[in-house]
C-alpha cells in the first residue's frame, strides 16, 4: 500500500508533527493531536496502566473537552494502527464546528515515520 499525499495545510502538518512527537516522547503505541474549533491543540499519548486504558485519541478529546472545547477541526493519529471504531465514536461526540455551525473535520492517520496512511472526513452527525 502506498502512502497518501501529505497535507497542504500547515496547521494539519503541525498536528501531525505534535502527534508524532507524543508518540516518540512516550514510547506509547499511539500519539494523537487534536485541533479544536478555536485553533487550540491538545497532544496526547495512549495510556496503558493496570486500571486505566485509553487510546491517544480518547486522551486528546478528554483534554480538549476539559479545557472547554466545543468543536473539532482536525485530529492526527500517529502509530502503526489506525483509528479504532471506539476512536471514531469518541470523535463523533466532539463534532466539527465553525462559529457554532456543524462542519466537516478531518482525521489524519500517519505511521511512526510520518507517512500518511489515511485521510478521513468526519462529517456532522445528523
Amino acid at each position: 500500500m502506498s502512502a497518501l499525499a501529505a497535507p497542504a495545510d500547515p496547521e494539519d502538518v503541525k498536528i501531525i508533527t505534535l502527534a508524532r512527537s507524543a508518540l516518540a516522547r512516550t514510547g506509547a503505541p499511539q500519539g494523537a493531536c487534536l485541533r479544536d474549533s478555536d485553533g487550540r491543540t491538545y497532544a496526547a499519548a495512549s495510556v496503558a496502566l493496570p486500571h486505566l486504558q485509553l487510546s491517544a485519541v480518547a486522551v486528546a478529546v478528554a483534554m480538549a473537552v476539559s479545557s472547554g472545547a466545543e468543536g473539532l477541526e482536525a485530529v492526527a493519529l500517529a502509530g502503526a494502527a489506525g483509528p479504532s471504531d471506539g476512536d471514531l465514536d469518541v470523535l463523533a461526540d466532539l463534532p466539527g464546528r465553525t462559529g457554532g455551525t456543524p462542519t466537516t473535520a478531518v482525521l489524519w492517520h500517519v505511521d511512526p515515520r510520518g507517512q500518511v496512511q489515511q485521510r478521513r472526513e468526519l462529517g456532522p452527525r445528523g
